[in-house]
């Protein structure tokens, strides 16, 4: 099973997690949540609905190290997403810092601006969400001032390493009000960090100018914003989130409509939760209906929070999801639009969806020499993780004096470096080219970027006027070069430790034609 797949799987049926890692109750969003990062990227995953019991997935240690297991199979290596330094951090009046903000994923910094919504009421609120629940239960405070989310913003920049911020609220009183709340917070926070920030409202009502209000939250500091109508079954739309049904499809057309022309395609998105009850078609052609109006069809299951009023509802089946997923990946593929595109915010993080890590399958592999000292910087990042930490074959690094006369390949998806590997001349003045160092960061190994960095490197070798290319393969890597048409020129023996055998590539057939 692939990441896309697993992450998809773990998002509907939860996971058995251990005591330690950050985990969420209550809140505007997909809260409940327990945070991993899973191949580099973080997901959030349901951890204390009654359901997750019933999971098949849990994570136990190895030999010290932590892991994802389905039953009794070994899945995947995990690790926890630690609890955030700057939580034990306080204002300047006294409030602990983990009441005026949280850690989503690893890296973006959200905050309810207003915790309180007019609309809180049975008849009214959303069913789905839990924005007053953390209120009750005094994990934070009603309002945050511009100040106290400046200086959590500060801490959690130099502790935890935040790269962007959310910024969500209730409906305020009189409705509208929240965006003066939202404004005055960025701009506090653009100056004293200078992070991306993220907004989420509802849309505002139609008349005024629309684009002018826009325009003030982009001058305040917010680079991209979310409006949020959740389903486009209308019908379910009026059960689920009446509120939202009464504003009428209009207003949230006219909101998008103006807020593309402010912030541009893509830095527009509108949470699309799957397992409301809607037909799987009416999520596909939702999201094909934003994107074809530059907004980012943010898709993500349904996450049951205890204390909401779908408390005991259950997410979707995870085989319906992949088919959403995919279905959707294609058509943000086809408009132009791509989670790695986004500033800040939720679809940036990532972690409340699997829609990203299909994204990221659905994009073309390249592969060329590094370019750039960020590129380079990528490729050496990625063999450190393959051979000293997770092969182990070199104590602190894997650099040597060949780096330094190496075309270094780098193999990317989009814009991410996920692969290397380096050629240099022997030296022999008999036009003899050593490759070496191939390496794919885990999770995308079955990408095929691999046997792309193989190729690439046989026609960058022959360019070079070589007329003979060997390496060192690692003996459980031999078939896999056998296909690609290497020929072993020597048995098997011990190279760094490991069995490895010296291998030539067929230099007629085995690159890439330029």
């Amino acid at each position: 099973m692939e990441l896309p797949e697993i992450i998809t799987e773990v998002q509907s049926l939860g996971v058995k997690l251990p005591e330690g890692g950050v985990h969420r109750k209550g809140g505007a969003g997909p809260a409940e949540a327990g945070s991993l990062v899973i191949s580099g990227i973080a997901v959030s995953v349901p951890a204390s609905s009654p359901f997750v019991s019933r999971s098949p997935y849990v994570l136990k240690t190895v030999a010290d190290d932590l892991f994802l297991f389905k039953g009794d199979e070994n899945v995947v290596p995990v690790t926890l997403v630690p609890r955030p330094r700057f939580y034990d951090g306080k204002t300047a009046e006294g409030v602990p810092c983990s009441q005026i903000a949280l850690l989503h994923g690893t890296d973006c910094l959200a905050s309810s601006v207003l915790q309180t919504c007019i609309h809180w009421h049975p008849k009214t609120r959303c069913r789905f969400c839990g924005i007053e629940l953390s209120l009750k239960n005094q994990q934070t405070i009603p309002v945050k001032s511009p100040g106290q989310l400046a200086e959590t913003a500060v801490k959690a920049r130099a502790l935890d390493a935040v790269r962007h911020v959310v910024l969500t609220t209730g409906t305020g009183e009189p409705p509208g009000s929240e965006l003066s709340l939202i404004k005055a917070a960025s701009a506090a926070i653009k100056k004293v960090a200078a992070l991306p920030i993220h907004a989420q409202f509802l849309p505002p009502a139609h008349g005024g100018d629309l684009s002018g209000r826009f325009q003030a939250l982009k001058t305040a500091g917010v680079d991209t914003v979310g409006i949020h109508i959740e389903t486009f079954d209308l019908n379910l739309l009026e059960t689920v989130a009446p509120m939202k049904a009464a504003l009428g499809l209009k207003r949230f057309e006219a909101a998008w409509e103006a807020a593309v022309a402010v912030f541009g395609p893509n830095q527009v998105s509108s949470f699309l939760i799957a397992g409301l009850g809607e037909a799987p078609e009416s999520l596909v052609q939702g999201s094909e209906y934003l994107a074809d109006r530059g907004v980012y069809p943010f898709v993500v299951p349904l996450r049951p929070i205890p204390g909401s009023l779908m408390a005991d509802a259950q997410p979707p089946d995870p085989d319906t999801m992949k088919t959403i997923y995919d279905t959707v990946s294609r058509i943000l593929a086809g408009k132009g639009l791509a989670a790695a595109q986004s500033l800040a915010g939720c679809v940036r993080c990532g972690a409340c969806s699997a829609l990203p890590a299909y994204e990221r399958r659905r994009q073309a592999l390249v592969c060329h020499p590094s370019r750039t000292p960020q590129e380079l910087d990528a490729a050496f990042a990625i063999r450190e993780t393959v051979f000293v930490q997770e092969q182990q074959l070199f104590e602190t690094s894997d650099r040597d004096a060949h780096d330094q006369k190496s075309i270094h390949l780098v193999a990317k998806q989009g814009h991410e470096v996920i692969g290397t590997v380096r050629v240099f001349p022997a030296g022999d003045g008999n036009g003899h080219w050593i490759g070496g160092r191939l390496a794919v960061k885990k999770g995308l190994r079955s990408s095929g970027a691999g046997e792309l960095l193989v190729k690439h490197a046989v026609s960058c070798v022959k360019d070079q006027g070589c007329t003979r290319f060997t390496a060192h393969i690692q003996a459980e890597n031999v078939p896999f070069f056998e296909q690609l048409g290497w020929r072993g020129i020597e048995p098997v023996a011990p190279h760094f430790g490991r069995p490895h055998q010296l291998m030539a590539a067929d230099l007629e057939t085995g690159g890439i034609d330029s």
